[in-house]
């Protein structure tokens, strides 16, 4: 490792001349020199500047799938690397385990959107956002909102507990977006940030400009962002409301989303007795996430809320397992489950919170804060003043009323029991956390879990429902994951990362669009009732991806539906719903004037109305979407269909792509049967015969 850990800015890795003012980073727990930080003299108006303009217009000639398809190359080539990435992680005092959960968990996110974005995005750079409204009588004036991606850069400031995961999980969604990011890691763990993006742009897949990494500490960094730029903060509740105290961010248009810390709780129910398995679950999960990266998790529980009569056998249950599962030590020691705080300043201030907690009426019930053995990388056990090391602390608060159980957040392997009375009571206790990113509640009863779950969710990003039925493949109380909102209310900060492709969403501007038909086929990439269509050009289903346009369009011929068709569809189905088999009942019906057609006979026919049978391009049809019935179809009625190209998105990695058809059922007097949207795979280019 050097000895300045440089940043990657305008293009190229920068370190400062002057280094008199470098912040020391060490080893958590051998306290060896590992580097040292400083960014003096560094020009972060060019960097941003750079990012801005060389960064967008990489990501700007890329379409979401292809940036979806860089994010799953960059995956592959960090799981390529993953061995040195943990013994990198291993001087911040992470565990394998740990490890796993930071490094394994940030590739998993740029996996996950990856395949997000190919699946649930469009091929193109506008995200269409909810239906079509017709602002006109005649179908001439349409509106719709779309999503465009912001023009400036994606600033991230992450905290120190997370160094992979943390940047990787900001990093993705903001790719996918299309907008460019500058990453400033903590401090005490940014040469392991530093080692990822150093992988990533050694690969050659990162394009220019969209990624950008400041090492070190950056006290006016909001006096450079402008209208267009955004900021995601990971960190202190106190730090992050001083940010968004920011000119810029009040006045000046720079989007701010922050995660903060919070006192999460974990709610034993009451009816989960010693000896139930949500008993044992709930134990097993509350000493995981006091030690599980030495409790350094923003969701970590810090609050156990178990009825008062439990308290002496969950603590009892809490120590015995502490006792048997858990070996503090150097993570590269073998047999270690426990490492060292991030540094020694860590530990201290640790320390200092709970001496606040003891005061407030907290007895240490399990652990103590004496300087504890170590297991040494060397294999001796011994107090190792050298190292960031603390046991796992239990306290329990007989007051639960305590003012600081409820804010006094010790961000280490620390957490505090509290009796409660009733289901009200907890979620009143719940409740004076100010708002958490995650209660989980371990509970078998559906009653007790709805009672709890419906008055928490408001105070809570996330709730995790912990029973027999989900213990073995619960991701976990403190494991956000891709797919679901990260963040939550009040002390967590109000903000929200992840969660799908919401946090895509996040990157970009929602905007209103009003026009005709043809415009807003144009701006979207999708037909429009009412824009410009090509009935004359030949069978769509004769064309390739490389041929066909929006607009392509079958117009059928007439077909008439008889009595027989009815009923030979009724028996040879056996839907014999009445309405289609008994004139009297379905006439008595107030939708049906008499016996009417099945609505999968109507689409049946209208297949075959529109079908060109022959092999082509056509691969397969893999579905229907948004069908609706609108007018029945009575004996002696005819149907036709109007069959129009609505989507054509090719597939980056295949040699095949995706047609959305929009179909229309009309009958003799021009009235709309029904309407939905055919899914078809088709070949990109012609196939031989």
């Amino acid at each position: 490792m050097t000895d300045i850990l440089p940043s990657y800015v305008s293009g190229s890795w920068w370190t400062p001349d002057d280094t008199t003012d470098a912040a020391t980073v060490t080893d958590a727990s051998t306290g060896e020199v590992l580097t040292r930080v400083s960014t003096s003299g560094l020009d972060l108006d060019a960097a941003l500047d750079y990012a801005r303009t060389v960064g967008q217009a990489s990501l700007g000639s890329l379409t979401f799938h292809q940036r979806a398809v860089l994010l799953k190359q960059m995956a592959q080539v960090l799981t390529d690397r993953k061995a040195e990435l943990y013994e990198i992680s291993s001087r911040t005092g992470a565990t394998k385990a740990d490890s796993w959960v930071d490094i394994d968990g940030g590739i998993g996110v740029l996996f996950t959107y990856s395949s997000k974005g190919r699946r649930e995005l469009p091929n193109t750079v506008v995200y269409p956002d909810g239906p079509v409204e017709s602002l006109s009588k005649d179908g001439s004036f349409l509106g719709r909102h779309i999503y465009t991606r912001l023009p400036g850069v994606a600033v991230q400031i992450n905290a120190f507990n997370f160094p992979v995961w943390g940047f990787l999980e900001k990093f993705a969604p903001a790719f996918l977006a299309g907008v460019p990011t500058l990453v400033k890691p903590a401090t005490p763990t940014g040469y392991l940030t530093e080692a990822v993006v150093r992988i990533l742009l050694d690969s050659g897949l990162v394009p220019d400009g969209t990624l950008s990494l400041v090492s070190g500490s950056v006290p006016n960094l909001l006096d450079s962002l402008q209208l267009g730029d955004l900021v995601a903060f990971t960190g202190s509740a106190s730090t992050a409301e001083s940010l968004r105290s920011h000119e810029n961010v009040r006045v000046g248009g720079v989007r701010f989303t922050t995660e903060t810390d919070s006192i999460n709780a974990s709610i034993l129910g009451t009816d989960a007795m010693p000896g139930t398995p949500e008993f044992d679950a709930y134990v097993k999960q509350l000493v995981a996430e006091m030690t599980s990266k030495t409790g350094q998790k923003c969701t970590s529980i810090r609050r156990a809320l178990v009825p008062r009569d439990l308290v002496a056998p969950l603590i009892d249950a809490v120590r015995t397992r502490i006792t048997e599962r858990v070996v503090l030590g150097d993570p590269r020691a073998d047999g270690v489950t426990m490492g060292p705080l991030v540094s020694l300043g860590q530990r201290d201030e640790v320390l200092r919170q709970v001496a606040k907690l003891v005061d407030a009426g907290g007895r240490i019930v399990v652990g103590s804060t004496d300087p504890p053995n170590a297991r040494l990388a060397d294999g001796s056990t011994r107090v190792a003043e050298e190292g960031a090391f603390l046991e796992p602390l239990l306290l329990h608060f007989e007051d639960g009323n305590a003012d600081a159980v409820h804010t006094v957040e010790a961000f280490g392997p620390v957490s505090s029991v509290i009796g409660y009375d009733s289901i009200p009571d907890v979620v009143r206790l719940v409740t004076l956390g100010g708002g958490s990113l995650v209660t989980s509640l371990a509970t078998h009863d559906p009653a007790v879990a709805t009672e709890i779950m419906t008055g928490i969710a408001a105070m809570n990003g996330r709730v995790l429902l912990l029973d027999r039925d989900d213990a073995r493949s619960s991701t976990g109380h403190g494991s956000p994951v891709p797919h679901l909102v990260h963040g939550g209310p009040g002390r967590a900060g109000g903000g929200e990362e992840l969660g799908g492709i919401r946090a895509v969403l996040h990157h970009m501007q929602r905007t209103a669009i009003q026009g005709s038909p043809d415009m807003l086929t144009a701006i979207t990439g999708i037909w429009h009732q009412g824009a410009a269509a090509n009935p004359t050009g030949g069978h769509p289903f004769r064309k390739s991806l490389a041929e066909l346009r929006l607009g392509d369009q079958v117009l059928s011929a007439e077909r008439t539906i008889t009595l027989e068709d009815i009923s030979h569809f009724a028996e040879f189905t056996g839907d014999t719903f009445y309405a289609h088999t008994d004139e009297e009942a379905a006439a008595a019906n107030p939708f049906f004037p008499g016996r009417v057609a099945h609505g999968y006979l109507l689409v049946s026919w209208a297949a075959g109305l529109f079908v060109d049978p022959e092999p082509g391009p056509v691969l397969a049809n893999y579905g229907l979407e948004n069908l609706r019935f609108v007018t029945p179809v009575s004996p002696g009625d005819s149907i036709r269909v109007a069959l129009t190209a609505k989507q054509i998105t090719p597939r980056e990695t295949d040699e095949y792509g995706e047609v959305r058809w929009d179909a229309v059922i009309s009958n003799q007097n021009d009235e709309l049967v029904a309407s939905y949207d055919v899914l078809t795979l088709v070949a990109k280019e012609q196939r031989n015969s």
